[in-house]
């Protein structure tokens, strides 16, 4: 017990006795509490045990302490040198940029259906390229979609996601799957792509952003490359530079041609070209400039392509969402045939359209829109029997999933909704949706350096 002190004013006869007291009311007290029955509310109390941050376990979690937070600026830079070595691919000669190529919008640098790569680049892949620009606001895949645009009932169903079945949820996941993909940079495991890294002329870089034990562990390892490759493609001068000549009439600082104005209300036209329901042209409600894509996943039935390897066997088919590279849906027949619709902002800069690659012109691919339904014969092959084989790249089984929306609403022989001469003047506002360093690209200007 604590010794018991008095006011100095308290007369000194009295503090002996009152500590006197204290003492012994203090000792009563202890003797009652011991013996007094327990009350029947008395129960033990459980310690809450505290809950996790909210943080824990993400990507971009505060580090360890000890351990450097590595900076927007230091991954950028990192995340530019990965993309752009080759050294990380099974045959050394593979980068993520050999299939992104920076000069022709990060999509494809020729006209092949789809890249070659494997440790021998002979190995083909399955799917076009696709452009990794104007993806900053993609969000991850989900089946009920439902657009900020004041109506809020409407469900657009399958929605968002990277590559063209929706699979990868972040562009922190997606960044991963090349280099491990047999078709692309073919690494065996995390664990190689961690090895090339230690071994890479930035490895001290690495080490200064993520701490000097990084390469202790691959996965530790390969989880800080797919965060630098993400935040680089954030990169706007790089990714989203909304510079090209539509970015300059949609702030009224240059006007279209007439071919390029007719082609804008052709392509804004319901009952035309219809493409603004798919590919948003419009800038939207909270001033944002248009992605020229809804992100949504759509069949529309483009022809097989006979010279992808894949097609030789006249049993296997592209599924899209329900497979046969993505497999969570592959029980869900009304999902078969739908693919991711792409952003048309540099889509002039290609040289190969839609998930397989099947046509190599920009206004063949318009054309088609206007003609599948029309002309069905120009597109499809005959059977034995002479008739046309429509939608020959999918199973009759799964033909209700075909979008019939215009100019999708006609029949064989109907007048197609574009003319050609409206298909040449869709082409020219097109061509208007190419951004400014492309253009320098393409008359061999000298590229601005990255802001």
């Amino acid at each position: 017990m604590l010794p018991v002190s008095f006011p100095s004013s308290y007369p000194s006869s009295f503090r002996p006795a009152a500590a006197t007291c204290m003492l012994v009311l203090a000792a009563l007290v202890a003797i009652s509490a011991a013996h007094r029955p327990a009350a029947a509310t008395d129960v033990a109390v459980p310690v809450e045990k505290t809950a996790p941050p909210a943080h824990a376990g993400a990507a971009y979690a505060p580090a360890a302490q000890g351990k450097p937070q590595a900076s927007a600026a230091q991954l950028t830079e990192l995340g530019r040198l990965i993309f752009s070595d080759a050294s990380l691919s099974a045959s050394g000669r593979m980068s993520c940029a050999s299939c992104h190529d920076p000069r022709h919008a990060y999509g494809p640098p020729n006209a092949l259906s789809v890249q070659t790569g494997g440790p021998d680049l002979r190995t083909p892949g399955l799917r076009a390229s696709p452009s990794l620009r104007y993806l900053q606001t993609l969000s991850a895949f989900t089946e009920h979609h439902h657009d900020n645009d004041g109506d809020d009932s409407i469900d657009a169903g399958p929605t968002g996601g990277r590559m063209w079945d929706g699979r990868a949820g972040s562009a922190h996941e997606q960044a991963g799957m090349p280099l491990l993909s047999p078709a692309e940079m073919a690494n065996e495991s995390k664990g190689a792509v961690a090895r090339k890294l230690a071994r890479a002329a930035y490895a001290d870089k690495l080490r200064a952003a993520f701490g000097n034990d990084l390469f202790a562990d691959p996965a530790s390892t390969f989880r800080a490359a797919s965060m630098a490759l993400e935040v680089f493609q954030q990169s706007p001068a790089d990714f989203y530079p909304f510079d090209s000549k539509y970015d300059a009439y949609l702030r009224g600082q240059q006007k279209l041609s007439a071919a390029e104005t007719r082609g804008l209300r052709l392509f804004n036209d319901p009952g035309k070209g219809n493409c603004a329901s798919c590919h948003i042209s419009a800038v939207t409600a909270d001033g944002a400039f248009p992605l020229f894509t809804d992100f949504g996943l759509i069949a529309i039935g483009v022809p097989r392509n006979r010279r992808l390897p894949a097609n030789a066997d006249p049993a296997f088919h592209d599924l899209g969402l329900c497979g046969p590279i993505r497999t969570d849906f592959r029980d869900r027949p009304e999902y078969c045939g739908l693919f991711r619709t792409p952003s048309l902002r540099n889509v002039a800069v290609r040289q190969s359209f839609f998930h397989n690659g099947v046509f190599h012109s920009l206004e063949e691919a318009v054309r088609f829109y206007a003609e599948r339904d029309t002309h069905p014969g120009r597109w499809y092959p005959r059977g034995r029997d002479g008739r046309v084989k429509k939608f020959d790249d999918l199973p009759p089984a799964y033909h209700d999933n075909l979008n019939a929306d215009p100019p999708f609403d006609r029949l064989p022989g109907d007048r197609p909704a574009l003319t050609n001469s409206e298909v040449r003047d869709v082409v020219a506002f097109l061509r208007t949706l190419t951004d400014a360093d492309q253009l320098r690209a393409a008359t061999g200007a000298a590229p601005r350096p990255p802001r």
